[in-house]
């Protein structure tokens, strides 16, 4: 199993929109992908909860069976899709994958 962990903060404006919209905006986006490709055992987006300390604004959290279904889900049209939008509200975007034993 992968673990693919993607984590952003947003521009305060982007896209002729705050960063409230766009967050709402972006977790649409990304949960729309949650089935692309068979093989994604989790998937879950979430924001920044009010009152919470925490360091990003905006995460994204999936299991997949192994490298290729990470591999398919990243090169599918439905994800390329929407990664200029994302791109467009980056302020900052980390990443992590890592192998489940």
């Amino acid at each position: 199993m992968i673990r693919h962990i993607v984590m952003w903060n947003l521009h305060a404006q982007a896209e002729g929109a705050d960063k409230a919209a766009n967050l709402e905006k972006a977790k649409s986006l990304l949960l729309s992908c949650a089935q692309v490709v068979p093989g994604i055992r989790a998937f879950e987006v979430a924001t920044a909860s009010p009152g919470m300390d925490c360091t990003n604004d905006l995460v994204l959290h999936m299991l997949l069976d192994d490298a290729q279904v990470l591999a398919a889900y990243q090169n599918h049209p439905d994800h390329l899709a929407i990664k200029p939008f994302m791109k467009a509200l980056l302020h900052e975007r980390r990443c992590m994958d890592f192998i489940v034993e």
